[in-house]
């Protein structure tokens, strides 16, 4: 046998180590999204408080908004709903995409928590959430008046995240001709 072949699993541990070595340093929050600098994917969808309801893009259309995937199934969106409230009381328009929840347990979970949304989007089965590749709850997304994606956040926004990913952003895309 060949004295080489023996330093291949070596050097094959050393090349798994050093890529691995290199992750370390990366924010597993910082997902990369295709749909940056693309539409709001279209949708027909009902709104959450009104099944009869159907509501789609044209909704927001010419408003800077928050889109933000919440469940009453998610643990975080339960601390970042809070802050919601918050951005929606400073005027900050948000639009509510409920994944994969139920209705009436959502309906109550607004009713207990307060309602920081112009409206929500009842996404039952996850279709609009397969369209903008959600990982999972909560995700937000910022869109511009042209119903371009300029942001995406997977996990929780609060403060810190609203100041460091958002804030300058969105004061931007509202009012594009200030100082």
């Amino acid at each position: 046998m060949n004295r080489l072949t023996l330093f291949i699993p070596l050097i094959l541990c050393v090349a798994l180590g050093a890529f691995l070595y290199s992750s370390l340093g990366k924010d597993p929050q910082e997902l990369p999204s295709a749909l940056i600098g693309e539409p709001f994917p279209a949708f027909s969808l009902p709104e959450l408080s009104d099944p009869q309801r159907q509501v789609g893009t044209a909704d927001f259309e010419g408003q800077v908004v928050l889109v933000n995937v919440w469940a009453t199934w998610c643990f975080a969106c339960r601390i970042e709903h809070v802050w919601l409230n918050d951005l929606a009381a400073k005027g900050v328009k948000i639009i509510g995409l409920n994944y994969k929840d139920d209705r009436d347990m959502a309906l109550e979970w607004l009713k207990t928590r307060g309602n920081p949304y112009q409206f929500s989007i009842f996404d039952s089965r996850g279709t609009l959430g397969i369209d903008l590749g959600v990982y999972g709850a909560p995700e937000t997304y910022l869109v511009d008046a042209n119903g371009i994606i300029r942001h995406r956040r997977v996990g929780v926004v609060d403060d810190r995240v609203w100041d460091n990913e958002f804030r300058d952003l969105y004061q931007q895309l509202v009012a594009p001709d200030a100082p």
